[in-house]
């Protein structure tokens, strides 16, 4: 399927024939949009325009020559000229009849590229080192990377789902202290409390299991308690065990699934950090001051060097960032988009001048990267901040349960990922127009009682006469439909899942006031059928939809 709009690759086709006669040798890059307002047409091209400087000729005339010497076709209803050399195109009905065969034809299939040989992208995303439960800023992370990883597989990339987290340092240690600390006897509060230990009801849970001697198992490890409170490895393999299990099941719960768990240990262990730090020192990208390693990031545009090794022998963070993306240029992955918090935006230019730096045949601006603000809970009018599961901010298991996990994902995916995001629990869980999810959700849930009520078989709606679909109304719809494969390249390209959202809530909002104005089952059996065949193709597209950002479609609502 082609990810543009399927009208305009006909229309260049169109175009392109006609300049084969008009200026065969001249070179154009043809543009076709659709004009701001409706009554310009359905598209615009400006080809005449740009052949005029080349050409010497006045683009008004060359406009008219090229809609002279345009090939006959259903598609035109009428071209004219407008403004310093515009070409307008108002297409007749049977151009947009075609995209309803189209979308029927395709089915599942419609929206989506294909590619001869796809290129492999690694998506890396969520990320939470496991010291806690997921919050909130991890759902809207686990929203955005999934969604951006169907968004590629649509456009015919070879996509890999990685979560990539540390399972040592400090973070961890303050992990184990508080649970040993909870196995002990001791709680927040207690006079011998760590000063930085982890608060939340979890720590206590989790020290309960590790005395029981329990075993848990996770997508990437598995670990049995040796139930000895003295033993602080045990407790710290113990409790990371147990945390990545309890992000497991929030990831399913949220219908999320990772091709790969990579450990930021493994880095250290397999030797990729010290290699790294000797290819930057042979480079000779590298000093050394006031007993420390630096890197030369300010050739690279940074706007200051940076420490990768610290006096005491340490390496600072961006060091195995940099180890760990020459990994993934290495395993093969010419794309890589990394989804963050927008507070790493300062690692972006040392982790990028340190891939320069190493040598390593990686193009500048490699990886991407994707910042997201974090999200407020409100509900009743007020915000919500703490979870007793956490101890100090709310869940990304609180919100699905609190809502349901297609409301999480849509309202998630429902701002462009730079902007704060506040969620609301009431709106989530309303059952009228104003839930955005529910909207496009009830949207699909009428086409489907339309269809239960007729009783027919939607497959025999494939050579119906769709002459009657020509009130207004049907033509939005039926141009919004076409808007579809080229919504879904965009959201790609942009890395913003949102359009595909926005998308799906105004072609909802053309189905309703279709709905509203129109009767589908009527005495007229070409009408009938004409009208179940568009409602078929909008049910195709807001399905597809829905299935890209990982929301259901339900039938019944």
């Amino acid at each position: 399927m082609s990810s543009t709009h399927p009208l305009k690759d006909q229309l260049a086709l169109l175009i392109g024939a006609a300049l084969e006669t008009v200026a065969p040798d001249a070179p154009v890059s043809l543009e076709i949009e659709r004009p701001k307002n409706p009554a310009h047409g359905d598209f615009s091209s400006n080809a005449a325009m740009q052949l005029a400087r080349p050409l010497k000729r006045n683009p008004r005339e060359l406009a008219q020559r090229i809609v002279a010497e345009l090939p006959a076709s259903p598609l035109i209803a009428e071209a004219d000229i407008a403004g310093a050399g515009f070409i307008n195109f108002h297409l007749a009905p049977a151009a947009w009849h075609g995209i309803v065969r189209q979308v029927r034809a395709a089915g599942a299939r419609f929206g989506r590229a294909q590619r001869e040989t796809p290129q492999r992208v690694l998506v890396e995303f969520v990320s939470a080192n496991p010291t806690g439960p997921l919050h909130v800023g991890h759902g809207r992370q686990a929203a955005l990377g999934d969604a951006l990883c169907n968004l590629y597989a649509a456009q015919g990339w070879d996509v890999y789902r990685e979560f990539y987290y540390n399972d040592a340092g400090v973070q961890i240690a303050t992990l184990a202290a508080s649970v040993q600390a909870r196995a002990k006897g001791l709680q927040p509060g207690d006079a011998a409390w760590p000063e930085a230990a982890y608060n939340g009801d979890y720590i206590a849970d989790i020290a309960r299991d590790f005395l029981a001697g329990k075993t848990v198992k996770s997508d990437d490890r598995e670990f049995t308690a040796s139930g000895d409170v003295d033993d602080l490895d045990s407790i710290r393999q113990f409790a990371v065990a147990y945390l990545r299990h309890e992000q497991d099941l929030d990831l399913r719960a949220f219908a999320v699934h990772f091709d790969n768990y990579y450990l930021e240990s493994s880095l250290y262990t397999d030797g990729r950090v010290a290699a790294t730090v000797q290819r930057l020192v042979d480079a000779g990208k590298t000093y050394e001051q006031d007993g420390a390693l630096w890197l030369r990031t300010t050739d690279y545009g940074d706007d200051k060097d940076r420490v990768m090794k610290k006096s005491d022998g340490s390496y600072t963070y961006f060091v195995p960032d940099v180890a760990y993306h020459i990994a993934k240029w290495e395993r093969g992955f010419a794309r890589a988009i990394n989804i963050q918090g927008t507070d790493h935006h300062g690692t972006i230019a040392r982790v990028r001048a340190g891939l320069q730096a190493a040598n390593a045949g990686i193009p500048e601006g490699y990886p991407d990267y994707l910042l997201h603000t974090m999200v407020r809970v409100m509900r009743g009018g007020e915000e919500v901040k703490i979870s007793k599961r956490a101890g100090s901010y709310v869940t990304l298991r609180d919100l699905i349960e609190w809502t349901s996990k297609d409301a999480v994902r849509f309202f998630l995916l429902s701002r462009k990922a730079d902007t704060e995001y506040v969620f609301d629990i009431d709106l989530a869980l309303a059952r009228n127009n104003d839930n955005p999810v529910y909207y496009v959700q009830y949207a699909h849930a009428r086409i489907c009682r339309v269809f239960e009520e007729w009783g027919g078989d939607a497959a025999t709606l494939a050579d119906a006469d769709l002459a009657p679909l020509a009130a207004a109304h049907e033509l939005a719809l039926m141009q919004r439909l076409a808007e579809y494969p080229e919504t879904v390249a965009s959201a790609a390209r942009d890395l913003a899942p949102h359009l595909l959202v926005h998308y799906l809530q105004m072609l909802a909002g053309d189905f309703h006031a279709w709905y509203n104005a129109e009767k589908f089952l009527v005495a007229d059996e070409a009408t009938k059928r004409a009208r179940l065949a568009l409602a078929d193709a909008a049910r195709i597209v807001i399905v597809n939809g829905l299935a890209l950002l990982g929301v259901d479609a339900p039938e019944k609502m």
